[in-house]
């Protein structure tokens, strides 16, 4: 399993998410340690997107 990787802070990060995908919540992009496969699987269902393409995106920004 590929770890979720990105530069700055997760505020920074989810900030920028929420900007590209305007419908996402706090709630949505909550982040904790060690729970990287929940926050994918809500993204997921959010933005129908893959998880591995949600790294990729994440690992963009």
């Amino acid at each position: 399993m590929e770890k979720l990787t990105f530069t700055g802070t997760w505020l920074e990060v989810s900030g920028k998410l929420k900007q590209k995908f305007g419908h996402l919540t706090d709630n949505d992009l909550l982040f904790l340690e060690g729970k990287e496969e929940e926050l994918l699987g809500r993204l997921q269902v959010r933005l129908g997107r893959t998880k591995s393409q949600l790294r990729s995106i994440i690992k963009k920004i």
